[in-house]
């Protein structure tokens, strides 16, 4: 049998207890489709919780925010701790990020908030000081879940949560935005993962979720489901966090078709312009690496390059040559990028050996992100190129 993982009950009572007491709920997810699907899920799970509250039946998130990668870079920043100095007291929910933030979750702890942390990345030095961590990649976390997305992860902390209150069409529901997360993540499609994806677009066609539908509308049900939902995630991702706020976010929880009809034809107009940027850098860094063949990693930065794309053209590159990948916007004085690498070349691990000199980092192994002052960039670049060389 299957062991639990740890900290999933606690965390889900927890949650439960909030509910109750009418406290204030806020969540901090990421800004990718993983991360805007985790946050979509929890929120609905509280909504559904058979209590009554001073709302009616059912819990409220008061707040859901999401970070601005391309200005203030991944996880809790600066930016966000400023605009959450008055919001406590409040139970503060972190999906699909947090696991890495070990200062900024004690300044949380400092203005008052608990705080709840749900991540599904490698652990770095240390786990954060939280008042619950679920993230089975935890030492003494024994579930063999590792493989899951932070979909994943939010589905089971879901079932947790509404226990035989969660109903077949919600359950679909949330399947069909694990299916998609879980593809988009790119983890092992083994064990629940499977399931999710199995069931997930099982159950997609037949939508009750205007987001989706708009999406199958647009760019044909048949298409979309004969294997073009790939179409579908690279519309998701091409959402923009601005002021907290995230467009696909916005679509998924819309009750509008014809609101939702609009956000999705825009997301589809930006994942066409992102592909042609995308093209474009790919080549450039070809250009680039042409005359470093005998490199063991693609290191490339640059200021006119967006930090959004950085991974997209990361792993494309990653996949033609085989080598880590590191790829950056270079900024006036920091730059910030994504990594792209194998589970055998640990991309996390080989930031770890830098950690003194990286303002932060952290993911899976096989992709992964950092930030960086500029005058650390060429000592990065060649602590990678040893590590490396002393892998093979």
């Amino acid at each position: 049998m299957q062991k639990k993982i740890k900290n999933l009950k606690e965390a889900a009572e927890r949650i439960k207890t909030a509910v109750k007491n009418n406290e204030k709920i806020i969540i901090y997810g990421d800004s990718d489709c993983d991360g805007i699907t985790s946050t979509v899920i929890l929120q609905e799970t509280i909504q559904n919780l058979p209590f009554d509250t001073a709302q009616g039946k059912g819990g409220k998130v008061d707040m859901v925010l999401f970070p601005n990668r391309e200005d203030d870079g991944y996880g809790i920043n600066a930016r966000a701790l400023k605009f959450l100095e008055n919001k406590a007291p409040a139970l503060f929910i972190t999906l699909d990020l947090g696991i890495s933030n070990v200062k900024e979750i004690e300044v949380l702890n400092e203005y008052g908030f608990e705080v709840i942390v749900v991540d599904h990345h490698q652990v770095l030095q240390s786990i954060p000081n939280a008042q619950i961590v679920v993230d089975p990649q935890q030492k003494d976390d024994t579930s063999e879940y590792k493989y899951l997305a932070n979909v994943g992860l939010t589905f089971k902390l879901a079932e947790e949560i509404l226990g035989r209150e969660f109903s077949v069409n919600l359950k679909n529901s949330f399947l069909e935005l694990t299916a998609l997360a879980t593809i988009s993540d790119m983890v092992p499609q083994i064990g629940d993962n499977k399931m999710f994806i199995e069931e997930g677009l099982r159950s997609l066609k037949h939508t009750f979720r205007p987001g989706l539908r708009a999406f199958l509308d647009i760019l044909g049900e048949g298409e979309v489901l004969s294997g073009e939902y790939y179409k579908v995630i690279s519309a998701l991702n091409a959402a923009e966090s601005i002021d907290f706020k995230n467009e696909s976010y916005d679509l998924l929880t819309s009750a509008s078709p014809n609101r939702c009809m609009e956000l999705a034809q825009d997301l589809i107009s930006k994942t066409n312009y992102k592909q042609i940027k995308i093209k474009e850098i790919t080549e450039e860094v070809e250009r680039r690496i042409a005359q470093k063949k005998d490199e063991l990693i693609i290191f490339e930065g640059d200021p006119a390059w967006r930090l959004v794309l950085a991974g997209p053209v990361a792993s494309i590159l990653y996949n033609k040559y085989q080598k880590p990948t590191f790829i950056f916007k270079k900024g006036d004085s920091e730059s910030a990028g994504s990594v792209r690498s194998t589970k055998e070349l640990n991309s996390v691990e080989a930031m770890k050996t830098c950690r003194d000199f990286l303002i932060t980092y952290g993911g899976h192994p096989q992709a992964s992100g950092f930030r960086i002052k500029n005058e650390n960039l060429e000592r990065f670049k060649n602590s990678l190129n040893e590590y490396f060389k002393n892998l093979t």
